[in-house]
């Protein structure tokens, strides 16, 4: 009780002083605008994640930023990138926060951080972890006590990496963001401000701001008396500044996050994008008008092993993300500078203080193209199988302890042996066999496709196995407990099957290692293996035309999925993850291919763009 008391004067007395900065540092709060060092500043952000950039790729990226006449960087934390399994935080490698704000510091950029704990991003359960939807009464965003205490321990984690690198501690960090876009979820306003305390605690005590779409219901629900609310949007930048100053009048004005491209889900008919002349127009007002933004994406990266998240409405219901995050980014999926990022550079340096010269370009990341090659070792899934795991019923991935990957479902027809079989729930993607043989595959994509006809199998007693690809968690909106696998039962014309044997797939670097490969494949769903030799290496994007749906790895790195659904038919390959010498490729397919071998190319096969920049 003491301490709900403690909290709601904090936030009475916070909202009182808004106007006036309630801490030291060299960024500031000043009335109706942002001040560095005293004098009026304009907050000139782009987006980018360092969990979709190669480690080694990380300078490259911020160097480039700051050449287009960036000031600042931005940039989410994903709680289950750092967090994948309970219990111990994991923030080394591609996952040192610390150090890629500390680049963005050296090369000259300040820092926003958005540590949710949700995130969205088109990312996996929107940076939530998979392992507490092991909790069938999880309620996610709320004052559900299990998902707080997680929350808590993730906040405080994150803030032991950066707290001494907050701009009132002499680091680049000006800004944190509290939640994100929470009116678009609920109206919790506890919630929030549990967040938001548990941020103080945590030591941030840099500008706290809440980021949602510039609708006043929506202002409303997801904003907080002592935080800065900003406005995400893709036109109509006049406007929504206006609904903004309505909302609460006298405060800096920025957009969080200004789409300058779009995401792109499996099955889309074009890539993902934003009409750009008419955001020429917006940019141009915002710029001249000294309003702050933050275009996302500035550089929108990859989408790396199974981390790409899904959507799901209730008009095209369940969407999964492709692997590319290209999102029609200043700078494409391989960093390389587009029309946009050169019109951008352009009016940001005719913008800039005094005309100041902006730093030149890093030079240009080699580019390689791989000849063709044959992928002639096979380990066929059903050979490679781990230990079985029983189940009564099938249940979710998450209960069999499996984050992600594929899972098998296997158990003996008896009574009925053909008919309607119906999988209640499947997520996201069946393929089914009896006795072995691929009778068809169900897409939840395809209306929640969920029933299939089995034939009069060959056998008395006949083996039916559902193979099922978790193809991303839902990331935002209301259906975000996504649980993978068959969630519920499986029928053969409504006669319920029971006595279930499971095989986890997660298709990790454990599970590869055990793979037995030979010279031939069985026909169903297998790994396919070879190696190349580079004798220099640079990035490339695979063409995988040819094959049908699976995943690629390369020097044991994740490449993230392939699907001849599109839009996507190639993934990017980065040339650090490449050696002099010998190269290791590893594809896993549902369906044989016709050849078995893949090649390299410079330049991504992308079209259906609706504006020629």
């Amino acid at each position: 009780m003491l301490r709900k008391v403690v909290r709601a004067a904090a936030v009475y007395v916070a909202a009182s002083l808004f106007s006036v900065p309630a801490y030291a540092g060299r960024f500031a709060v000043e009335g109706d605008r942002f001040t560095m060092d005293g004098r009026p500043y304009q907050v000139l952000s782009g987006e980018m994640h360092f969990a979709r950039i190669p480690e080694a790729y990380w300078a490259d990226r911020l160097q480039k930023a700051r050449a287009m006449g960036l000031n600042t960087v931005c940039t989410y934390v994903f709680w289950n990138y750092h967090q994948p399994e309970p219990g111990p935080f994991d923030f080394t490698g591609n996952r040192d926060l610390r150090r890629f704000i500390s680049l963005a510091g050296a090369a000259g950029l300040n820092v926003i951080i958005r540590i949710g704990p949700y995130a969205c991003a088109e990312w996996d359960f929107g940076g939530i972890p998979w392992w507490l939807l092991k909790d069938r009464g999880l309620k996610v965003r709320s004052m559900y006590p299990p998902y707080l205490e997680a929350a808590e321990n993730y906040i405080f984690a994150v803030a032991d990496q950066v707290r001494d690198l907050q701009d009132t501690h002499g680091g680049p960090i000006i800004m944190v963001q509290v939640e994100n876009e929470y009116g678009s979820y609920s109206n919790d306003r506890q919630y929030m401000e549990w967040v938001a305390d548990a941020y103080r605690r945590a030591g941030f005590d840099i500008q706290f701001f809440t980021s949602d779409g510039p609708e006043q219901y929506l202002l409303n629900a997801g904003t907080l008396p002592e935080a800065l609310p900003v406005v995400n949007f893709s036109s109509f930048a006049s406007r929504n500044f206006g609904e903004l100053e309505k909302f609460r009048p006298g405060i800096p004005q920025m957009s969080g996050e200004f789409w300058v491209g779009w995401f792109t889900h499996w099955h889309d008919r074009r890539w993902g994008d934003q009409p750009w002349p008419p955001q020429k127009v917006d940019l141009d007002w915002m710029l001249k008008n000294g309003k702050s933004f933050n275009l996302y994406m500035f550089h929108g990266g990859t989408n790396w092993g199974f981390w790409a998240g899904a959507n799901h409405n209730f008009t095209a219901g369940y969407q999964a993300d492709i692997t590319s995050y290209d999102y029609d980014a200043p700078l494409d999926e391989a960093g390389r500078p587009t029309a946009k990022f050169r019109w951008l550079r352009e009016r940001l340096r005719d913008y800039q203080r005094q005309g100041a010269a902006l730093p030149d370009l890093p030079p240009p990341l080699p580019a390689i193209a791989v000849p063709e090659v044959a992928l002639d070792e096979v380990a066929p899934l059903f050979d490679n199988l781990p230990p079985a795991k029983a189940a009564i019923q099938p249940d979710s991935m998450e209960q069999f302890d499996q984050g992600f990957g594929f899972i098998l479902y296997r158990t003996k027809l008896r009574g009925r042996l053909s008919g309607l079989l119906t999988i209640q729930e499947l997520h996201d993607y069946g393929s089914v066999f009896v006795d072995g043989r691929l009778v068809g595959e169900l897409d939840r994509h395809n209306n929640d496709q969920r029933a299939i006809r089995l034939p009069r199998p060959s056998s008395a007693t006949p083996t039916l196995d559902i193979l099922v690809e978790n193809m991303g968690r839902i990331n935002f909106g209301p259906e975000m407990l996504d649980r993978k696998g068959i969630t519920e039962y499986v029928a053969l014309e409504n006669q319920t099957l029971t006595h279930f044997e499971v095989f986890n797939l997660p298709m990790d670097e454990n599970y590869l290692a055990g793979l037995k490969y030979r010279a031939s494949g069985d026909g169903r769903p297998a790994f396919y293996r070879g190696s190349f030799e580079l004798a220099a290496v640079g990035d490339t994007f695979l063409d995988m035309r040819g094959w049908h749906k699976g995943v690629v790895w390369v020097n044991g790195h994740n490449l993230g999925r392939f699907w001849d659904a599109g839009p996507q038919h190639d993934l990017f390959l980065p040339g650090c993850w490449l050696k002099v010498g010998v190269n290791e490729i590893v594809v896993f397919d549902l369906v044989p291919p016709k050849r078995a071998s893949v090649s390299g190319t410079t330049e991504r096969r992308k079209g259906g763009w609706w504006w020629p920049w």
